[in-house]
């Protein structure tokens, strides 16, 4: 028997959540979300705590760490003394970690705005999520933006291999580079396979290890502080 699906279909429509405006009813700006993903290894607690260092004294921040059973990345923070510990949360998933940036983001949002309520008002919120592969995006409903982090370690085909990541995130950040003499990394192949999977969307190649390393990231966030702050 043949069923015509197209009438009296109940399904209810599907539902994109995005994060709120930027600006509440009394007109206050809201904190921009940035979240920060990728492999494990590749560097994303070291860029979150280089950061902290570099844009503590211009702005109000706080930081989400995500980690599925413990929550280290927060304690190599708190040891660091990048922020006052109520200025860092974590949050544990205790599953693959996309499912709490990217499916159900319930723990992240309640991590966030417990931090604006508390620690606030606040310029920025960093949302780290704990290692994964390429697929490891962002949900709309939780960050404003995205950095997905990558190191030449990892091989030169990544930027090849493209994945959500690579070629959506709003910033690529290609780290240790000063490995890549002895890992046999083509930086110059990264560059252009990035290039042709992203398009206009920025690239910036780095090692935070070394002095200034976080300087292209700093004032790529700076960029979008204060396109944030414009009026709407």
């Amino acid at each position: 028997m043949h069923l015509d699906h197209h009438n009296g279909d109940t399904r209810p429509p599907r539902v994109t959540y995005r994060t709120p405006p930027p600006r509440a009813a009394d007109g206050s700006l809201r904190a921009l979300r940035v979240g920060l993903g990728g492999p494990v290894g590749s560097g994303k607690t070291a860029t979150v705590a280089a950061l902290c260092r570099a844009l503590r004294q211009e702005y109000s921040l706080a930081v989400v760490t995500n980690d599925i059973y413990t929550r280290e990345d927060a304690r190599f923070l708190l040891q660091h003394a990048v922020l006052p510990p109520e200025r860092i949360t974590a949050v544990q998933t205790g599953a693959c970690p996309h499912t709490a940036i990217r499916d159900d983001i319930s723990a992240n949002l309640e991590a966030v705005e417990e931090l604006e309520e508390t620690a606030g008002p606040l310029d920025l919120v960093l949302v780290e999520s704990g290692g994964d592969n390429l697929t490891a995006t962002f949900s709309h409903g939780l960050v404003d933006a995205q950095i997905f982090v990558i190191d030449v370690a990892g091989g030169d085909d990544i930027p090849r291999k493209g994945g959500p990541g690579i070629t959506t995130a709003d910033l690529l950040l290609v780290n240790k580079t000063d490995l890549a003499p002895h890992v046999g990394s083509d930086l110059e192949r990264m560059a252009r396979d990035a290039r042709a999977q992203r398009g206009d969307l920025p690239v910036e190649f780095t090692s935070l290890v070394s002095e200034g390393g976080v300087a292209p990231v700093a004032d790529w966030v700076r960029g979008r502080l204060e396109r944030w702050r414009r009026p709407r």
